[in-house]
């Protein structure tokens, strides 16, 4: 089995983390690394890391903080010169492919007793490898909600926009015939949103067993990809789902093409500003699911790389970031949802008692506060388990093979099957 250059790097990486520790001499203060936070959060990070120092006056932190797509690359390259952070900022498939090479330190026995009680249930289990123990502790989450333009509906004669994944077809061809509109983008590209993926899972797919074969070569799964193979194929989603990632969906739903948008509170604002005509007529809505209800949601943590030599005073500080208070706080600034159980209580009971002297700033307290309501029935659908997003990679290119015509639906699952399969087997024989 040909393994990819991200692979390779990967495994030679694992050595480096393990075994390259610094000895605390070496290190004057302890490294935090996060992601796209800087110069928005500048003054938050000065005062919360002021807040440490004073209580820490040993255990300096430099933050750095990183772009989106270079943090797998400058974390491979400071494992390299052996200078990787102390604590850094993961998205869950990285931080589990990390763990999975021993790169991550297991935080189980460096936790304070019931920790996990401060953090909400479905986040904190996220979090935990079934190998690797506590590989992470919780940050800040995000909820998808359904942004509805009110007038495309309207003039498609429709009352209520869809709550669950089977009433999308019917909803996406009202739209289409009586507006020349569509009803929803959901890309099927490889490395963009795992959206697809999770509505899989709504929809009653396993998607792997238990030695991490496809299981999603089933019934359910059948079902699921006629799903999607029809819409595409009726011209009932836009062309470019095959081609363009998730960021399309905002730019139609801007210029009016579109009339529901999967996506956070936190682009409302945006689209405010980008397009105040279709702001207006903006409605936000609980996401889409499946027959049970459960919406999913997404998860950045802050783990502690096995090179740390400080691996009790990191572990001390990621508790400190997650806070109650100092989740609180972020939370409000950066509009997004706190993973600490304390910390949505209070973020919940301020927008409930919020009074906001303008529509937009109403719109904006409205579908936050139903972003906060929506966490009390969402998990994580799609597992951070090792090798998760090549599972992603290949589902969706065999999706598409099936929406262009070039495989039945069922054979562009089969051979979905058959190819992870062999992924799988050759990494966990």
């Amino acid at each position: 089995m040909r393994l990819s250059r991200r692979e390779l790097l990967m495994g030679s990486v694992a050595a480096g983390l393990a075994a390259c520790s610094r000895s605390p001499s070496q290190q004057r203060s302890l490294e935090l690394w996060t992601l796209q936070l800087a110069p928005k959060f500048n003054d938050y990070f000065a005062d919360v890391l002021g807040v440490w120092q004073q209580r820490h006056p040993a255990a300096a932190v430099r933050w750095t903080d990183l772009p989106w797509g270079s943090v797998e690359r400058k974390l491979l390259a400071a494992v390299y010169a052996r200078t990787a952070p102390d604590v850094v900022n993961l998205n869950p498939p990285f931080a589990a492919n990390l763990a999975s090479k021993g790169g991550l330190t297991d935080l189980t026995t460096l936790l304070p007793p019931h920790a996990a009680d401060l953090y909400l249930p479905s986040v904190w289990d996220a979090c935990r490898d079934a190998d690797a123990g506590q590989i992470a502790i919780p940050w800040y989450l995000t909820v998808r909600l359904s942004l509805v333009n009110r007038r495309l509906i309207e003039r498609a004669g429709i009352d209520q926009p869809p709550r669950c994944w089977e009433q999308i077809p019917d909803f996406a061809r009202r739209i289409r015939e009586r507006t020349g509109r569509y009803g929803l983008f959901i890309t099927t590209v490889p490395d963009d949103s795992a959206e697809l993926l999770e509505s899989f899972v709504q929809m009653g797919v396993t998607l792997l067993d238990g030695q991490r074969r496809a299981a999603f070569d089933s019934p359910a799964g059948r079902q699921a990809f006629r799903f999607w193979t029809d819409l595409y194929r009726q011209g009932l989603l836009p062309r470019e789902v095959v081609s363009q990632g998730q960021r399309r969906a905002i730019e139609l739903f801007q210029s009016g093409d579109l009339a529901m948008a999967a996506t956070g509170a936190e682009f409302l604002r945006s689209i405010q500003v980008n397009a105040p005509g279709i702001a207006a007529a903006t409605e936000p809505h609980p996401p889409l699911t499946g027959p049970d209800g459960t919406a999913n949601v997404a998860v950045m943590t802050l783990a502690v790389p096995q090179q740390s030599a400080r691996a009790q005073e990191a572990v001390d500080l990621a508790l400190f970031l997650t806070n109650a208070a100092n989740q609180t706080r972020f939370a409000e600034q950066a509009r997004v949802l706190p993973s600490s159980v304390d910390a949505l209580a209070a973020v919940r009971s301020s927008l409930e008692q919020e009074q906001p002297s303008t529509e937009p700033e109403r719109q904006i307290r409205r579908a936050r506060l139903l972003s906060a309501q929506t966490l009390t029935q969402a998990r994580v659908l799609v597992p951070a388990l090792p090798g998760i997003k090549r599972l992603q990679s290949i589902v969706y290119t065999q999706l598409q093979r099936a929406m262009l015509g070039q495989l039945s639906s069922d054979a562009a699952l089969g051979e979905a099957a058959r190819e992870w399969n062999l992924y799988s087997q050759a990494r966990w024989p």
